[in-house]
Parts: structure tokens; sequence; C-alpha cells
């Protein structure tokens, strides 16, 4: 396991200990990150596209109960919808990569992009009947490791883990810090 760099304050069971308040602030206004994004990218033709994710792109599709994923492996892959600043497309669908989630000893699950340009990694934390939350960063490139949350804000990510289906969950990343306006991770096994 890759240490995430939360050594310097701890783990802890309460993720509003752990995010900055900048990635509190995004995540406070993830309903806006949702509408907006959605508009752009239909707006902008891939109406399509955004009706075909089905429960993926759909706000209010979260499940209520179990909804952490159990350790083992996993396909992730990332939708990005809206843009940032205008420069890139309105919406963008990568294909599957290798994912992982890890159950520490101390009981604290681990979500990690192994494969892919872009990883990240992140802590599940406990937040409500229908979601976790999400904190974690991001390795580009070839790049060993990942950085410690807070040490590259630029890399920092926060968002909501919902489930979505029969094996089938989502991180819902608002207002990420490159490219878009709200990136969905999609997790199946």
């Amino acid at each position: 396991l890759v240490t995430l760099g939360f050594g310097a304050i701890g783990w802890v069971d309460d993720w509003r200990k752990v995010v900055s308040n900048t990635d509190e602030g995004l995540l406070g206004r993830l309903d806006d990150a949702w509408r907006l994004a959605r508009i752009e990218a239909e707006e902008d033709g891939y109406s399509a596209q955004v009706e075909k994710l089905g429960p993926l792109g759909d706000p209010n599709a979260a499940r209520v109960g179990r909804s952490q994923p159990g350790p083992g492996s996993y396909r992730c892959r990332t939708i990005k919808m809206g843009t940032r600043d205008g420069g890139t497309l309105a919406y963008v669908d990568y294909p599957f990569f290798a994912c992982r989630v890890e159950l520490t000893p101390g009981g604290d699950l681990i979500l990690t992009k192994t494969t892919g340009s872009q990883r990240f990694q992140g802590r599940l934390y406990p937040d409500a009947d229908s979601r976790l939350v999400y904190v974690g960063t991001q390795a580009w490139g070839d790049e060993r490791g990942f950085p410690a949350y807070g040490a590259q804000p630029e890399r920092d990510q926060a968002g909501v883990v919902e489930r979505i289906g029969e094996n089938r969950w989502r991180v819902v990343i608002p207002w990420p810090k490159q490219e878009s306006k709200l990136d969905l991770i999609e997790i199946v096994r």
C-alpha cells in the first residue's frame, strides 16, 4: 500500500478534520457542479452520451445502505463533464482502467486507480447512509507514489462515493482542479 501522506495529521474518522477548506467548499457546491456540468455537456452536443450514462450520470441515483465497495480488484473509468476554463471538451469519457479497494489493518478503506497516466489514491470516510466521502491525491505520468494530501493542492481531490447498482459505485468529484466542472469515476466489479 502506497502511503497517502496523512501521517502528519494522523488517521481520523471524520473527513472534515482532514479535508482542506477549499475542498470542503467545493464539496458544498456539489449540486451546482452537477447542474452546470450536465447543462454544458448537453448544450455542447453530448446529450446522447449523458443520457446513456444512466444512473452514473443521474445526481439522484445513490442507493441507501451498503455504500462502501468491499476490498478487492475493480475496473474504473472517468467521465469529465463541463469545462473548467472553456479550453477542453464539455464531455470526455475515458476507457476502463484497473482500480482496487484495500482494507487496512486499522479498518480504513483506500481506493486506488493503479493504471493510466492520471492515477489517484484516497481514503473513503463514512458520511451518510447513502454515501462516503473520498479524500485523496493524484499522481501523473510515470510518477511513483502519491503526494501527501495538502502538499500539492492542485492534485488534491475530494468527492462523494455512492452505490448506484449491484457491484457498481461512483466517485463524484465536484469542481476538480483540472479540466472539468464534474468528474464521475465509475467503479465496477
